[in-house]
């Protein structure tokens, strides 16, 4: 599948100058950007962050720049790299969808396609037909991306941004806080394939306010749809995981941020064919539908225009014998809750009827 190298670049206001910050998509190419407020600047407004400070220290991702690239390091090609394995529904990666549950589910490294196998149609707020994908469980602590600028704040045109877990890893999110990585002017892209080689090299990180969501995926991998609010490729982009080549997906419709590195989260209310709690009860037995239809009664408290929206979403369970009742967020309330926040699941929002 061809490497999408387009940036999207997001500015985000610190020490009073605007800054461009790379999303979850490698530099170069065509870009289009979005502004974040004063308020989604880096804490404290100052050029890296410690508790408040001026600077992280040596170990905590923020380290002093180096001059110029001067100890025989070499690009790296991505087509020439290898490959990581991943592999989405092991019983350390996948918590709803795990393959020991159900042997349908496809193997380490094979494509997944979303659209077929994780499609959902539930309603909004307002009762309007939404559909969304569903990526699965995922913490609540976004895991660290980094991208690499040069110091006059350019991004490094052709550099995959790089990340240190795959899933399945300890500290796994497919929700990614964007770090800055100042390199010297240099610097050549891809130089840099792991996140062990950047701190080796010394540059300066600093973490910003800003949250993507970019599940990583097997090569291949299909998630065709995006909400009407979303400016982001469907195709897969690429990033470096120690060395290797790494997949996934983008999903821009709607900004995140965060001030301590925790995902924001939406309310959701869902209800299943038969209730937790009985014999094969809870997500084990399927969302209710309505007759010869994929229409669930799921809601969520927000859409992608709300200023409080996020994919996601603290799982609320309704006693399905008000399934028929349900249709809005006002009718969800009014229903029988059976379990309240009993998990943080990744559901972008993908459209609206």
């Amino acid at each position: 599948m061809p490497r999408t190298r387009r940036t999207f670049l997001t500015t985000i206001a610190a020490a009073g100058v605007t800054l461009p910050v790379a999303g979850c998509t490698g530099s170069g190419g065509d870009t289009s950007s979005g502004e974040m407020t004063e308020g989604d600047s880096m804490d404290g407004g100052g050029d890296s962050m410690e508790d408040g400070g001026d600077s992280m220290t040596e170990g905590e991702d923020s380290m002093e720049s180096t001059e110029s690239m001067d100890d025989g390091m070499s690009p790296t090609d991505p087509d020439d790299a290898p490959r990581a394995t991943v592999d989405r529904f092991s019983d350390s990666a996948g918590t709803l969808h795990r393959r020991s549950q159900n042997g349908d589910l496809p193997g380490p490294d094979e494509a997944i396609d979303f659209d077929s196998l994780f499609l959902t149609r539930g309603y909004g707020p307002g009762g309007d037909v939404i559909e969304y994908y569903d990526f699965d469980v995922q913490p609540t602590q976004s895991a660290p991306i980094y991208a690499l600028f040069y110091e006059n704040g350019d991004p490094v045109e052709d550099q995959l941004n790089v990340v240190d877990v795959l899933p399945g890893d300890e500290g796994y999110n497919d929700f990614w806080r964007v770090h800055m990585v100042t390199v010297p002017d240099d610097y050549e892209a891809n130089t840099v394939t792991s996140v062990q080689g950047i701190r080796d090299a010394g540059f300066e990180i600093t973490p910003t306010d800003t949250i993507k969501n970019c599940p990583i995926v097997p090569e291949g991998s299909t998630a065709s749809m995006r909400h009407s609010a979303d400016g982001s490729p469907a195709s897969l982009v690429e990033g470096w995981y120690d060395g290797e080549v790494v997949s996934y997906f983008l999903f821009e419709e709607a900004p995140l941020s965060t001030t301590d590195g925790s995902v924001p989260q939406s309310p959701i209310y869902v209800s299943f064919e038969t209730n937790p709690g009985e014999d094969g009860g809870g997500p084990a037995s399927g969302f209710m539908t309505e007759a010869d239809s994929d229409q669930t009664h799921n809601v969520t408290a927000t859409v992608p225009d709300d200023d409080s929206y996020s994919p996601l979403w603290s799982v609320n369970v309704y006693d399905n014998a008000d399934f028929g009742a349900v249709s809005d967020l006002d009718s969800a309330g009014s229903a029988e809750i059976l379990a309240a926040g009993t998990a943080t699941v990744n559901c972008p929002i993908v459209a609206e009827q």
